[in-house]
């Protein structure tokens, strides 16, 4: 199992033993691939998001989702926007092969976040690195100008041509200018150290536990602890545009993320 995939799913057991869960918002019914419950885009531009997406989709079967909230409720952006793919069920059954792109608008009491989950499919075409690389060049340069709508689109382009191989990450990254973030290879360095310490840790407790078997994930659950908070998504404004679209969207029914992805803030 890659380190990434160790470490997420360390903390979704943890998460899951200690009683807490993270709180997204409901999946849209109809579905739609376009979710604006922060309303930061207008009918227009949400309109041509959802037109491109919708005939992406229908083209290669790969699904891309932009979500944007008004809040994470206090909830860490990787893993809202990795249960969004989950529990959305974003992609193609037996591919895995959603992106979700999530926005947390900034306002004058928090900064913005913004992050990219890609499913198990997707992580050889499109690695974490290049995903920091895709925030960091195309999304928070547009966003801090207040440009949503053009950040968005930019991701949105990237990732098309990346997962239809129409030039790979290493071009990108040389398209781009700059060499994979250290700071992706950096912050996976940190989770491995503190996995071993914390194993370590959870060795030297059961050797001290009179000889009975403590269970993997008693052990996985001492190395911290999740939280849940309550909170309103707010309502949501999406509609279509960009290509042409013959036909509406046809619904989810993939998942399959393990917390691939990269994101940052502005």
């Amino acid at each position: 199992m890659k380190i990434k995939q160790y470490i997420f799913f360390s903390l979704l057991i943890i998460i899951s033993q200690t009683g807490f869960s993270i709180v997204i918002p409901e999946k849209p019914n109809p579905p739609k691939l376009v979710n604006d419950f922060a309303g930061i885009l207008t009918n227009e531009e949400a309109s041509a998001l959802e037109n491109k997406l919708v005939e992406f989709d229908n083209q290669s079967s790969t699904q891309i989702v932009v979500v944007t909230l008004k809040t994470l409720n206090g909830e860490d952006k990787a893993m809202v926007a990795t249960e969004i793919g989950q529990q959305w069920k974003v992609g193609q059954k037996g591919f895995d092969n959603g992106i979700v792109l999530l926005v947390k608008e900034k306002t004058a009491e928090s900064k913005g976040e913004v992050f990219i989950a890609a499913g198990y499919g997707l992580e050889g075409v499109i690695p974490d690195a290049t995903t920091k690389l895709i925030v960091e060049s195309e999304i928070i340069p547009q966003f801090r100008q207040g440009n949503y709508y053009r950040g968005i689109d930019n991701a949105v382009n990237t990732l098309m041509k990346l997962s239809l191989k129409e030039f790979s990450a290493k071009e990108y990254e040389k398209k781009a200018g700059k060499k994979a973030p250290f700071g992706a290879i950096f912050i996976v360095l940190v989770f491995i150290f503190i996995i071993f310490n914390g194993l370590s840790n959870a060795k030297n407790v059961r050797q001290r536990s009179m000889g009975r078997d403590i269970p993997f994930w008693v052990l996985m659950g001492m190395l911290g602890s999740g939280s849940r908070r309550g909170g309103s998504f707010g309502n949501f404004s999406s509609g279509s545009g960009g290509f042409s679209s013959g036909g509406g969207f046809g619904g989810f029914g993939g998942g399959g993320f393990g917390g691939g992805g990269a994101g940052g803030s502005w």
